[in-house]
């Protein structure tokens, strides 16, 4: 009796259910436990509260997947290899071995069902933190669309005010002349407003006081000073419905007795035609 309660305390029986003897120390545990009640009894309690462990700490798996990994694991370890591992000549070990590994297999079974739950949990994770971080890049691509769209839209306001500043100053300044422009018999109903700086040379058009025909691909219109009773081209223009600036800038002049517009061919003419006025204004 105290040779079996020594053999228990001496905690040969937990590596015994743990599978780390080897075949001479699991001989001599199994002739131990044929010999001994107690020790047979203390080998099946390790063995059930192992099984308990695993099932207390396993994640239980959908059936579909605890049948899959039950296929793969039945097979392996219920095959011949599983033969009593005791000599003939030890029947009461014969006896102990298969209820051994019946629990064994039972604690494999369960241990590896929490596994493979557990790294399809981990897959799932995995799976929505991409979704979540490929939901934070579009949020950083919009966000930056919308940062593009506003820096577009405060350098659009900015230069708006600056061009109507401009426009608000120039009665201040008696260099500015404001010459209006009117429509010819080509169009009667066309008119322009056209600013221009005698001192500083600056000829500007003012698209919110032109209304001029839309143009088409093949044309241009063309704006023409008049000095001395010749024409000095002072550049092209389109006529833009969406047009983000207010003031037009031409080419520069020093002198001028009056300005004409004419419609020509896409990216002007040398001489204006005449029949293709437009509009017509004195300084």
């Amino acid at each position: 009796m105290k040779e079996g309660k020594a053999y228990i305390e001496s905690g040969i029986l937990e590596l015994y259910v743990l599978g780390e003897l080897n075949a001479a120390e699991q001989r001599e545990v199994e002739a131990m436990a044929a010999k001994y009640p107690e020790v047979k009894k203390e080998i099946t309690a390790i063995e059930l509260a192992m099984e308990q462990y695993a099932m207390e700490n396993a994640i239980a798996p959908s059936a579909e997947l605890e049948s899959i990994i039950l296929g793969k694991i039945t097979p392996k370890v219920t095959g011949p290899s599983l033969a009593p591992l005791t000599a003939p000549q030890e029947p009461a070990a014969v006896s102990l071995a298969p209820d051994r590994y019946e629990s064994k297999i039972r604690t494999l079974k369960y241990a590896l069902a929490a596994c493979a739950t557990l790294l399809l949990v981990t897959g799932v994770a995995l799976y929505s933190a991409h979704t979540e971080l490929d939901t934070a890049k579009n949020q950083i691509i919009a966000l930056n669309q919308d940062k593009q769209r506003f820096a577009a839209t405060v350098n659009y306001m900015t230069e708006t005010n600056k061009e109507l500043q401009t426009i608000a100053d120039m009665p201040a300044d008696p260099d500015w002349k404001i010459i209006r422009l009117a429509g010819t018999k080509m169009d009667p109903e066309a008119k322009m407003t056209v600013y221009w700086h005698t001192s500083g040379r600056h000829v500007m058009l003012d698209n919110s006081k032109m209304a001029l025909p839309k143009n088409d691909d093949a044309h241009q219109y063309q704006l023409w000073a008049l000095v001395k009773g010749k024409p000095v081209d002072l550049g092209v223009f389109d006529v833009k419905t969406d047009s983000s600036h207010i003031l037009l800038k031409m080419k520069e002049i020093a002198g001028a007795d009056a300005f004409a517009v004419t419609l020509e061919k896409r990216g002007g003419a040398a001489g204006p035609t005449m029949d293709q006025m437009i509009a017509m204004g004195g300084v």
